[in-house]
């Protein structure tokens, strides 16, 4: 009797226990298979992929996959994988460059397939029709759909989700001729004071009346850099000054190409000033090609000769702090002009007047007055002042649920 009472007891424990519950769920679902399978060309490509898109199922989910297959006919054997993805990743609204920002989008799949990477190693031609069937797979069931969707890859023209960086090209471009027509004939267009060019005349008055020299100090970069290519055209407008007001320059060099570009650019400076025969080819040397010898040859020229005034101009690095301190302690006006931002601190606390980025840059234009610089710098300005409207206006928007005005400037 107790044999037959534990083999019942036993029973009911072994139907009743989390290891036959966890295998009854484990048996095999029902899949309900997605619809709306369909394939197209994927626009604005060089014609080698085609998009596919279907509607989301409720049977998604980790444990499900989509495979793709590709055939090039209708009726062939559908055996070539294109592609493999988890039911629950890949959605349109992953490609808004394609289908835009609608809610819906999240309702539906959709894969990328590049045919030359499907058929790598076989024969791949454009324009030719491919088919594609939809799997649904799990470990246990897998579903073939019976839609056969069909597509060619053809290349396009024009890139149509680009045409918004064109429109701001003609936008700008607009406004950059409108303002050196204009500069042309307002000789007197009014520029965003920069107090450090502004000071340009007074060191150099100062070292006149003095009888001292002028130092002008390059970075260290050569003329690949944008800073070296500035600062060579900032010292071509110190030159006509100094050649004007019969003042001696001197320029410290640490590179032999710049060393050459700048004999070039003061000599040139002296012809248009009509004193050809006030340059002196010894005052643009080299000086040092490591960083640190040419800092401590610097340093000795300021200590011995006390220069009036000072310009550094350039891409500096740790000898930044070390040259201004030394020219500080000489008691010559200084006027630093960097966009190595890790050390416009320095130039700002030991130097009398320090052009900041982009004002390096605008230097020629503000010195020379010439309206193709000067209405460039302009329309740059103009051109900051549109964008810093379109933020604003794209911000308020995006906070009102209006994300659409974010595709107008997408790059894609």
């Amino acid at each position: 009797m107790f044999k037959k009472l534990f083999f019942i007891i036993g029973i009911l424990l072994l139907f009743f226990s989390p290891i036959s519950i966890g295998y009854t769920q484990q048996l095999p679902t029902f899949l309900i298979p997605p619809t709306d399978f369909r394939a197209f060309d994927t626009p604005n490509d060089a014609g080698e992929s085609i998009s596919l898109t279907w509607s989301s199922s409720p049977s998604d989910s980790p444990d499900v996959y989509y495979i793709i297959y590709i055939d090039k006919n209708k009726n062939g054997t559908f055996e070539k994988e294109a592609v493999r993805i988890k039911s629950d990743t890949n959605y349109r609204s992953d490609a808004p460059e394609l289908f835009g920002y609608k809610k819906e989008n999240s309702n539906y799949h959709y894969v990328h397939i590049f045919l030359r990477k499907v058929f790598n190693g076989e024969k791949f031609e454009k324009n030719q029709v491919y088919y594609f069937k939809l799997a649904m797979v799990t470990e246990e069931n897998k579903i073939v759909l019976d839609t056969v969707a069909s597509a060619s890859a053809y290349s396009n023209w024009i890139h149509t989700k680009k045409i918004n960086n064109f429109a701001i090209m003609i936008i700008l471009s607009t406004i950059i001729l409108y303002f050196i027509v204009h500069a042309r004939r307002n000789p007197n267009l009014f520029l965003r004071k920069i107090g450090g060019l502004d000071a340009v005349d007074e060191a150099i008055g100062r070292a006149t009346e003095m009888g001292k020299p002028v130092l002008f100090v390059h970075g260290l970069t050569g003329m690949g850099s944008i800073s070296t290519i500035a600062a060579t055209n900032i010292l071509g407008r110190i030159a006509r000054k100094i050649a004007d007001y019969d003042a001696n320059l001197k320029v410290v060099n640490n590179d032999p190409i710049v060393m050459s570009v700048s004999q070039e650019v003061v000599k040139e400076s002296y012809l248009e000033a009509g004193r050809p025969d006030a340059y002196n080819p010894d005052n643009v040397f080299l000086v040092a090609p490591e960083q640190f010898p040419y800092v401590a040859a610097v340093g000795g020229i300021m200590t011995r000769e006390r220069p009036a005034a000072n310009f550094f101009i350039g891409y500096f690095y740790a000898e930044a702090l070390i040259l201004a301190e030394t020219g500080a302690t000489t008691g010559a006006i200084q006027i630093a002009g960097t966009d190595a931002y890790t050390q416009l601190p320095f130039f700002i606390t030991t130097c009398d007047y320090t052009l900041i980025g982009e004002e390096l840059y605008a230097a020629s234009a503000y010195l020379s007055r010439e309206p193709m610089l000067m209405g460039t710098l302009r329309a740059q300005d103009v051109g900051k002042g549109l964008v810093i409207v379109i933020l604003l206006l794209g911000t308020m928007l995006a906070s009102f649920g209006f994300k659409y005005v974010t595709s107008w400037f997408g790059s894609f």
